[in-house]
């Protein structure tokens, strides 16, 4: 009898600890969409690095167009350490922008 009234005591003080438990201690659950936040902020990272890319990119063009980068000693060779560190627009942007308004190759002018 001791043994099953110990038991009843029992499940009433766990019955009583589950009632006044909370359903979710804090941070136990999160409402958050990591993987979405996670690919969002990776999209992001790429594109930046996208960004950084075809600005050199169009800088170093843009410099070889207007041969800003042309070898003083040799005319016909090309300086890499100026082209390395060349400032052919005032922002980054202006490469950016302009590389994404005259996407591909040059159009070919046609001289009769």
């Amino acid at each position: 009898m001791t043994t099953q009234k110990r038991q009843e005591n029992e499940e009433n003080l766990m019955t009583m600890y589950r009632e006044t438990r909370p359903r979710e201690f804090f941070g136990e659950k999160s409402n958050t969409n990591h993987l979405a936040w996670s690919l969002l902020v990776i999209l992001l990272a790429l594109a930046a690095w996208l960004a950084v890319a075809l600005a050199t990119a169009e800088n170093q063009r843009y410099a070889l167009e207007t041969r800003a980068c042309q070898d003083h000693v040799f005319p016909t060779e090309i300086d890499t350490a100026c082209l390395k560190q060349v400032k052919t627009r005032a922002h980054w942007w202006q490469h950016v922008g302009h590389a994404l308004v005259h996407f591909g190759a040059p159009a070919a002018s046609s001289a009769p």
